[in-house]
């Protein structure tokens, strides 16, 4: 039937090109953008997820920073401590030198003294970021002794999240601290190094007087001058969570050296019996204190190592968020390229349709001889 009101080609025409125009829009969207799922409109459920992924792939970057903020944190104050035992390396020569009979001893107290100034001078430097992992104030009313590094972000199947931390615990990387310059400080640990001192000497006599005799009654009591002696050492520990490696007050046999390796002063030792035995024992103080800086150097270390795995771990696991993202909402270019050019031709052919269906009204006019 032919009609001048409704003509259905050119309306089924209309639809098809609209159809395609609408597709070709489509298309050249994702050609411009780069995006199979720009928005909700296109796939919500995908559309979620990558939102989602995008935003936790944003916070592992900025795990990311941390972690590479951390790792020079680490990385100063592990060169800083290995610096400081090469300066005690030559502290302990300068002992062992003037242990030896007719040295000046005032002398090389002037380079003892040039070297614990270079010691403080190192843990003080040994900043980044305004963290300082070998000089610190354990007094301080925001102190704490333990510094976290953000490490990791996750999330789990109901959707909450997660933040992992790598802990550095400063009280066992310390080689200063201001609070061990208080009378208070002072006051407290005096009476226990004084018992400690006074119970190590009494050990080493019992000690002695069992290995020379080997009697029981003298190994029994040799065992609870050691027991003692543990006893006062550790309560002579406890009370310098204040005091780093270098400035905590030592004690070895009966020597004691308040203020620690810091306070270190050999100049008004003469070549007396006492004194070279004093000397000796300034020597073991400083050896004790290498063992206490090797074991802070290596606990950095290992800490450096494992932020430099864990810091490799979130590149990787940052990569494989984005290309899990783009398989999602991606659009493939070689597909939409290829689309989009039938579309064109699509769209070419519509308009002709359309074109040739608005004609049927011309014919009708021929009907009435118009």
């Amino acid at each position: 039937m032919s009609s001048i009101l409704t003509n259905m080609s050119a309306m089924t025409a209309l639809q098809a090109l609209a159809l395609t125009q609408k597709n070709l829009q489509q298309t050249q969207s994702q050609i411009s953008s780069g995006l199979r799922v720009a928005n909700a409109s296109d796939n919500a459920a995908y559309w979620s997820i990558a939102t989602t992924m995008r935003s936790d792939n944003s916070a592992l970057s900025a795990v990311k920073d941390s972690l590479n903020l951390g790792a020079s944190t680490v990385g100063v104050s592990s060169s800083a401590l290995s610096s400081t035992i090469s300066v005690m390396d030559q502290i302990k020569s300068d002992l062992v030198t003037a242990a030896t009979p007719g040295v000046d001893k005032t002398k090389i107290q002037t380079d003892l003294n040039a070297l614990l100034g270079q010691l403080k001078s190192i843990s003080n430097s040994a900043s980044f970021n305004g963290q300082n992992f070998l000089s610190v104030d354990s007094g301080a009313a925001n102190y704490n002794a333990t510094t976290s590094i953000v490490a990791s972000f996750s999330r789990d199947t109901t959707g909450a999240i997660s933040i992992g931390t790598i802990a550095i615990n400063t009280s066992t990387t310390k080689t200063y601290d201001a609070a061990s310059n208080t009378a208070a400080f002072a006051t407290a640990v005096a009476p226990l190094a004084t018992t400690a001192a006074a119970n190590n000497l009494l050990n080493n006599t019992a000690q002695a007087l069992a290995k020379s005799t080997g009697l029981a009654a003298d190994i029994a009591a040799a065992a609870a001058t050691q027991a003692t002696a543990n006893t006062s050492n550790a309560a002579l520990a406890a009370a310098q969570t204040g005091a780093g490696i270098l400035d905590q007050t030592r004690v070895v046999n009966g020597t004691i050296l308040t203020g620690g390796i810091a306070k270190l002063d050999i100049s008004a030792l003469t070549g007396s019996a006492a004194d070279q035995t004093k000397l000796t024992d300034y020597t073991t103080m400083v050896d004790n204190a290498l063992t206490g800086l090797t074991t802070a150097a290596s606990t950095l270390g290992a800490t450096k190592t494992r932020i430099d795995l864990q810091s490799s771990f979130a590149s990787s696991l940052s990569d494989a968020v984005s290309s899990g993202i783009g398989s999602l909402v991606d659009a493939d270019m070689n597909q939409a390229s290829t689309r989009l050019q039938a579309l064109q031709t699509q769209q070419q052919l519509g308009i002709q349709s359309l074109s040739i269906a608005n004609q049927n009204t011309q014919l009708i006019l021929k009907l009435f001889g118009a």
